[in-house]
């Protein structure tokens, strides 16, 4: 039963770290993303406790092996599918902020400045950025969209 519990210590050490620091295994490019330190966590915390349990219940040491690493096996495919999914839909394209309407939170100038816009899936503020100085608390229009910065005219 001791390896099944060292093999499942480790791999919740594994899965902490990758959800705390970020996926370790990002850093190698193997198989696009065919390992995953969140996945291989998940693996051993299954191999580890599916083993304790067919252990304890009085499987043998073979078939409790077998068991654990069918288990595990399952878990990395279906961890991996889902951190892939995750992955996909965080990385989407980001919406144009473009023709959004919105209010000054300070005075804009082209060095910066904040604005709140009114669209639906806005953040609470965004930095922007205009040719001409605009005061704080005028209605403005965004006519281009760069990376998190915003450039706007007064409305």
């Amino acid at each position: 039963m001791l390896p099944f519990l060292i093999v499942g210590g480790v791999g919740l050490a594994v899965l902490l770290i990758s959800l705390i620091v970020g996926d370790i295994f990002d850093h190698f490019e193997i198989g696009e993303g065919a390992i995953s330190g969140t996945a291989l966590g998940v693996a051993a915390v299954v191999f580890g406790a599916s083993g304790v349990l067919t252990s304890t219940a009085g499987l043998d040491q073979v078939w409790a092996y077998v068991l654990a690493a069918i288990l595990a096996i399952a878990a990395y495919l279906v961890a991996l599918l889902l951190v892939k999914k995750l992955t996909k839909s965080s990385d989407g394209v980001p919406v144009s902020a473009v023709g959004q309407t919105g209010v000054t939170r300070s005075s804009i100038s082209p060095s910066g400045g904040e604005v709140s816009l009114d669209g639906p899936h806005e953040i609470e503020r965004r930095l922007a950025y205009s040719d001409e100085p605009i005061a704080e608390g005028v209605r403005i229009r965004v006519v281009e969209h760069a990376g998190t910065r915003v450039k706007v005219v007064a409305d």
